[in-house]
């Protein structure tokens, strides 16, 4: 399949889904955060054994959301614009803002560059997507509220000291990093690294309102673009039972 505002290709058993729009800051357009849903959806029916979420150059893992053109930002997030029990691991490099950080708070891992810089501004823009709200399961409360009210930009260091990533390597590596580590995981067992994921995302981490919400609209979203539902509506208008087949 190909795609416009990403790139995607394998390194052995690692997926790599890369964010390519670098002439604008890698912004999430609403047809980047589709092309991210299908490719990740792709990832997660396949062979492949670990994902890295990524994007090209070094200026900017992504500016945030496209006010030209506004993305159902939903799409592009981690375990809620698609389901995978399988690893994720995002590798960033230099900003990584507003919407962009709430892809990367909800990736499993999380590598960067030693100048990355990860902010999010929406209380000095006037207006967010809600999804940041569950910053505060994954790192300390009063840390996650400094970032979020305050508007603080976080450096890569002060992000791994309080939790946003797990290591920061030198400026250019992070990509690096990130598949040596899915390599590193396609070797355990996929059914212990799949059954961690799923009671960690289904019993332990809350989800907030606006993930909530999204789950909820893909799912009925599901049902509207489904056979079924146009045969219901075939089957009203030709005044005979419906057949039904579940897809």
């Amino acid at each position: 399949m190909s795609y416009e505002h990403i790139k995607v290709w394998e390194d052995g058993p690692v997926t790599v889904v890369a964010l390519n729009r670098p002439d604008k800051g890698n912004a999430i357009s609403k047809r980047m955060a589709e092309e991210i849903q299908a490719a990740m959806t792709a990832f997660a029916a396949s062979e492949q054994k670990c994902a890295v979420l990524t994007a090209t150059g070094t200026k900017a893992f992504s500016f945030g959301a496209d006010v030209t053109e506004p993305p159902e930002l939903w799409r592009a997030v981690p375990n809620v614009g698609w389901q995978c029990d399988k690893p994720l691991i995002a590798a960033l490099e230099g900003w990584c803002i507003g919407g962009a950080l709430v892809l990367a708070m909800m990736a499993d891992l999380a590598v960067c560059g030693a100048k990355a810089r990860l902010y999010y501004p929406e209380a000095k823009i006037g207006l967010t997507g809600g999804m940041i709200a569950a910053l505060p399961s994954r790192i300390p409360h009063k840390v996650a509220m400094e970032l979020m009210l305050l508007c603080r930009v976080f450096d890569a260091e002060r992000s791994e000291r309080v939790g946003l990533v797990n290591e920061v390597v030198p400026e250019g590596e992070a990509l690096a990093k990130a598949i040596e580590w899915g390599k590193e995981m396609a070797g355990f067992a996929p059914m212990v690294l799949g059954g961690i994921k799923r009671m960690v995302l289904d019993d332990i981490l809350p989800r907030g309102p606006s993930e909530q919400w999204a789950l909820q609209g893909q799912r009925l979203a599901a049902i509207r673009e489904s056979e079924d539902f146009r045969e219901g509506g075939a089957a009203f208008r030709e005044k005979r039972p419906p057949v039904f087949k579940g897809r």
